[in-house]
Parts: C-alpha cells; structure tokens; sequence
C-alpha cells in the first residue's frame, strides 16, 4: 500500500485530495498547523492527523517518515496579505517550502509534489504556461516561484522527484472559509450582501474544480520522469468576473448587488493556463465544467456553511 503525506491536508484542497488518495489505497497522514484547515473536514476518514507548523523541521521530518510522496499543500494567504506582510508571507511560504523538502529529503522520501499557482508569472500569465518567464507582480507570487526553484535545485542536487504543479483559481466544496472570489461571492450572496468587484469585472480567471485539482496532484505524483519539472493545472476556460457573477446569480436563483472599487495592487488584469503539457504527460484532464461546479459549491454551502461563516471576509 502506497503512503502519503500531505501538508495541510485538512484545508480546502487538502481534504479532497486526502479523500481521493484514500480511494486509491493509499494509507495517509495529514500534517497541518489547523490555522485555517478544521479536523472537521477528515472526521468521517480515520486517518492520522499531526498537527505541526511547516517551519518544524524535526516535527515535519518525523511525519514524512515512511511515506512515498509528501504532497505539499501548506501555505501561508494569497496576494493581498502577502503585500501587506510580506516577511510573514515569504516566512511560511518559501522558507516552509524549503523545510518541506528537506524534511522529504531527511526521511527518505523520494518525491514531493508542490502546489504553486500562477502567481509566479505575473502579466506574463495570459495565457499561462510552463515555458513564460516568471515575473511575480506580489510577495506571494514571489514565494511561489522560490518554492518551483528550490523543487529544480533539489532535483538537481539530490535527485528528488520534486515536481511543482501551478493552480488556477481553485472552488469547490470545504471552501467556508477562503477569501478567494467564488466562495466569497457565495458566502455575500446568501448572506443578502452586495457583491465587491475591483475594477469594472472584464478581468479574468480560470476557475477550476477541487477533484480535478486533486485529479492533477495524484497524476503528478504517480508519473514516472517528471522530477524537476512545473506543470499548470486547471480548466483551461477563461471567464471573466461579470460572467462568473452571472452563473452565480442562475445558481443561487438571487440577483446579487454589485458595487465596483479600484482595481487591486498586484493582482492580474487576465489569467487562464494552457493544459497541454498535462495532458500529454500526466494523462490530466479537467472534467467538471464550471456551471456544474458551481452548482455543487453552493449545494455544500448550503448545506454545510455555518450562519457566522457567511459574513466571513
């Protein structure tokens, strides 16, 4: 039986991989520091749970002992928190990035699988892929982008399968409490709230679906000579705010109130990724689309999303 860690794996992306593995046969142990991840998301699985910080070298290295692959899903907030802490963000970011590594390295593990973005490539992300320069327009993108160096650097020197995938804009069930665009919109709609937009909403993102993500980080982890290497994982569609703002009012069967702001410092105007090189090499390939996925995000909100939750901002 094949083993896993995964850092935080009781988060919103952690815990459907958590699921997936585990329908795959695989024996995991979950490693988090429960800052936004809940055991209430791994209750109903039985599997171990060590609660660490990612900077924890020791603590982190004894958790990676025995398993075949370390899926490294700890991070610190996304680009406006990291303009605003910039330190904190490079903190558990980059330097928990590298701590993830050596703990694989320190235990034995040959291959670590790192969850970027395309925060990495700043303007040059339209349309994102593996081959644009990097050229991060925040912190947080600058973190990503050491944590796909140092994946290279350990391949390198030490002849670790350590490979980076790169996320669009992840939705799905377990997102309560993310501060990214589709769950915060759900979370303003039910709660009978305007709607913020940045900018006049022709901005765009590639939304892409948690199982398909999860898809992604197994595929990565279980295909042989692909050490060293970054791969873009998402749905491969461009939408823009408007249109998301459109489906989300279809789903929910409200017309939400939007108000329009200034633009965000840092934050990129365009953004979809290019799948190609996934689906060649990892057999990866995107299957909810985003109407259906929606649709299942506020189910779950619906169902699961506490009355204290839906204010959250």
């Amino acid at each position: 039986m094949p083993e896993a860690l995964v850092t935080g794996g009781a988060g919103f992306i952690g815990a459907t991989l958590v699921r997936m593995l585990s329908g795959r046969g695989y024996e995991v142990r979950v490693y988090d520091d429960l800052s936004t991840g809940t055991r209430e998301h791994l209750d109903d699985l039985g599997i171990e749970l060590v609660e660490g910080d990612v900077r924890d070298l020791d603590r982190l290295t004894n958790a990676s002992r025995g398993a075949d692959t370390v899926f490294h899903l700890a991070a610190g907030a996304g680009v406006v928190d990291s303009i605003e802490n910039p330190l904190g963000n490079f903190d558990v970011n980059a330097r928990g990035t590298v701590t993830a590594l050596w703990a694989a390295r320190q235990a034995g593990v040959p291959r670590l699988v790192f969850s970027s973005s395309n925060a990495p490539l700043g303007a040059n992300a339209y349309p994102a892929d593996e081959q644009k320069p990097v050229a991060p327009l925040s912190p947080y993108g600058a973190g990503k982008a050491t944590g796909e160096a140092y994946c290279s650097a350990f391949h390198g020197a030490y002849g670790m399968d350590a490979v980076a995938v790169r996320f669009s804009n992840a939705y799905g069930p377990r997102s309560a409490h993310k501060t990214n665009v589709i769950p915060l919109f759900i979370r303003k709609i039910m709660a009978g709230e305007a709607i913020t937009v940045y900018g006049d909403g022709t901005q765009t993102r590639d939304f892409v679906f948690v199982s398909d993500l999860a898809n992604g980080l197994i595929r990565a982890a279980e295909t042989p000579g692909v050490g060293g290497e970054i791969f873009q994982l998402a749905s491969g569609v461009e939408t823009s705010l408007n249109d998301l703002v459109g489906m989300l009012a279809e789903v929910s069967g409200r017309q939400p109130e939007v108000r329009h702001q200034p633009p965000r410092p840092g934050e990129i105007q365009r953004n979809y990724s290019l799948v190609e090189k996934a689906r060649s090499r990892l057999g990866y390939e995107p299957e909810v689309p985003l109407a259906a996925g929606l649709r299942l995000t506020w189910d779950w909100f619906a169902q699961h999303a506490q009355p204290a939750a839906l204010s959250h901002d």
